[in-house]
């Protein structure tokens, strides 16, 4: 019974666990229906938040996929790959704890779905490759597409020539509006910067992850106080 609720219900807590038990007339303890779940290779984790995604991104990604399912080691090399994050400086948004297996973290039972666009007050753009760590911006107030393009021109070159990629390098971004209205790409295409193509809806969640362990180059012109922060920020657990 406890592993077929928890297989169906992976969000189900030790409490739920011993109240349906004890329902069902069976007397357990909360260390006992921790060691059961440990016997079968269970273990509690924080639910991973993932985009609700429509049939159409499912099969964007698909595409995407095999579209590049013989790309060499050498072509991802020279991507940089850039993406704008919200912060949630106080621990806003909340975590869900499940019982699932090592390699089952983003089966949707495992996961808690979210939306874009949330609560948080500090937003960042950074940017970085297989060789290293790019650029990180501090957003200041709303950005348009204007802000947009005066935060590549700042920082992308620079990102590349610090990363070493040399020519023939690749720009991925979003499908965010402000980077494929039509200002953006001419603006791209006259600074003849070579765009991945990227479906929508694709998070490069797991990449940024890997990232808190490593520094960026601050190009924020704020205050010292405000690139303090964002330092503590970027190696923070979650961070970009």
């Amino acid at each position: 019974m406890i592993m077929r609720t928890v297989r169906n219900q992976p969000r189900s807590t030790q409490e739920d666990l011993v109240n349906d038990l004890k329902a069902a007339g069976t007397i357990v303890t909360k260390k006992t229906i921790g060691n059961t779940l440990s016997r079968e290779g269970l273990k509690s984790c924080s639910a991973r938040k993932v985009p609700v995604l429509k049939k159409a991104h499912t099969h964007a990604r698909l595409k995407f996929a095999n579209e590049h399912l013989n790309d060499s080691e050498d072509n991802w090399v020279k991507v940089l790959w850039s993406d704008e994050t919200k912060m949630e400086l106080f621990g806003i948004n909340s975590t869900r704890r499940v019982w699932r297996r090592r390699n089952a973290a983003y089966d949707p039972k495992n996961t808690i779905s979210t939306v874009k666009h949330g609560g948080g007050n500090i937003m960042l753009w950074g940017c970085f490759s297989a060789k290293g760590t790019g650029q990180l911006h501090r957003i200041k107030g709303t950005m348009d597409g204007a802000m947009y393009r005066q935060i590549l021109g700042e920082n992308l070159l620079p990102s590349t020539r610090a990363l070493k990629m040399g020519r023939g390098w690749v720009f991925q971004h979003d499908n965010d509006p402000k980077h494929t209205a039509k200002v953006t790409k001419e603006w791209l295409k006259k600074k003849h910067f070579k765009v991945l193509e990227w479906p929508t809806s694709i998070s490069l969640r797991e990449a940024k992850r890997d990232l808190t362990k490593a520094p960026f180059t601050l190009s924020c012109r704020n205050d010292l106080s405000s690139c303090l922060l964002s330092c503590k920020l970027m190696t923070s657990p979650g961070s970009f």
